[in-house]
């Protein structure tokens, strides 16, 4: 037991356990489960209607936040814009003033 809480410290983190894996031992282990889950017949899966009132719910629990739905509209916002750019062959440093040259 001592061994064990010296390789912690010495490391930073244990060995052991779902998360000191690496991602594809994961993705493997979960894709077992997975697949075995659905043999059995103990998985869900959602017919449209369902998945509708999912979706639903989570975007309505999503907006509730004000300040994370406005941080995403400017997120979208400075995307769209330079992506006008770049296909317009502007970069917005060479003093355009967005006519386009018209």
């Amino acid at each position: 037991m001592a061994n064990e809480h010296s390789q912690e410290s010495r490391h930073g983190k244990s060995e052991r356990g779902f998360a000191s894996m690496d991602a594809g031992r994961q993705r493997e282990i979960a894709s077992k489960g997975g697949k075995a889950a659905h043999e059995s017949g103990r998985a869900h899966e959602f017919n449209s209607d369902e998945a509708r009132i999912a979706g639903r719910k989570g975007g309505e629990a999503v907006s509730r936040d004000r300040e994370h739905m406005s941080a995403i509209g400017r997120k979208g916002g400075e995307a769209s814009g330079s992506n006008r750019a770049a296909r317009d062959g502007r970069n917005g440093t060479n003093g355009s003033n967005g006519s386009g040259g018209r």
